[in-house]
């Protein structure tokens, strides 16, 4: 397959993916690798093709901002900058070869929180409470992932700030995508800076991505939510799979 129409059309499922219901880096980052782009530069290609959609997103949700719970915005926007750009660096001081032992446990903990991070924030919200001095050294570390990698961290904020802000989880999707298209925004500026990005496939992902965000919106209104999210959960839950064995198999049969 020609690799301008792979990563055209792994763009555009992405793009779709991230519009219904998330996880659009999980077609996005392999389909980069299988077209021959080292896998941190894959990565950070994969970051820069997805963002205009997420900042799309923002800006559409510009509206709805608020602070989250007694914790100011500005506060929440300042530390997810910092841990947005500590992730970049960290990334790309990350060998290939690391990176490729690491990522198929990212992209578990990215499915996880896809598959379960709502139950686990209403589960965690009917026994605790957080502090909001707390939650600022959260958002940190979560703008590391960010930074790092990525997949679903917008639900992992979510399920956070359920522990602070008693509103209507609906009315964080707007600090939300903000606050993921802003440590997004800085690894995307370190990446570029840094010359990790591979520009042919990123331009041609980023155009798919658009292409496909656009269309994923308006099936969005007309599909059922319920088969939206066990498609995307089951793409998730296949591509972990099959990093897993990738990146495993061989070191087990070779014992």
């Amino acid at each position: 397959m020609n690799p301008m129409f792979l990563t055209f059309s792994a763009g555009m499922v992405a793009g779709a993916m991230n519009a219904l219901a998330g996880g659009g880096s999980f077609v996005s980052l392999p389909a980069l690798i299988a077209v021959g782009v080292p896998p941190v530069q894959a990565n950070a290609s994969s970051t820069v093709a997805l963002f205009p959609g997420g900042l799309a997103s923002a800006w559409a949700y510009r509206d709805g901002l608020r602070p989250v719970g007694a914790v100011s915005l500005r506060a929440l926007l300042a530390t997810t900058l910092c841990g947005g750009l500590a992730g970049a660096l960290l990334l790309l001081h990350t060998s290939s070869a690391a990176f490729t032992f690491v990522l198929p446990w990212l992209l578990l903990v990215a499915s996880i929180a896809l598959a379960f991070g709502r139950r686990i924030g209403e589960a965690l919200r009917a026994r605790w409470q957080i502090h909001a001095h707390a939650v600022l050294a959260v958002q940190f570390a979560l703008g590391v992932y960010g930074g790092y990698f990525g997949g679903a961290v917008g639900i992992m904020m979510i399920a956070m700030w359920g522990l602070l802000d008693n509103r209507d989880l609906k009315h964080l999707n707007a600090p939300r995508t903000l606050l993921v298209s802003a440590a997004n925004m800085v690894a995307v500026l370190a990446f570029i800076m840094a010359n990790a990005v591979r520009w042919p496939e990123t331009l041609t992902m980023l155009v798919g991505a658009i292409v496909g965000g656009y269309g994923g919106a308006h099936i969005g209104r007309r599909a059922p939510a319920g088969i939206i999210r066990a498609i995307t959960l089951l793409a998730t839950s296949c591509i972990t799979l099959a990093f897993f064995v990738k990146t495993y198999a061989p070191t087990l049969l070779h014992h």
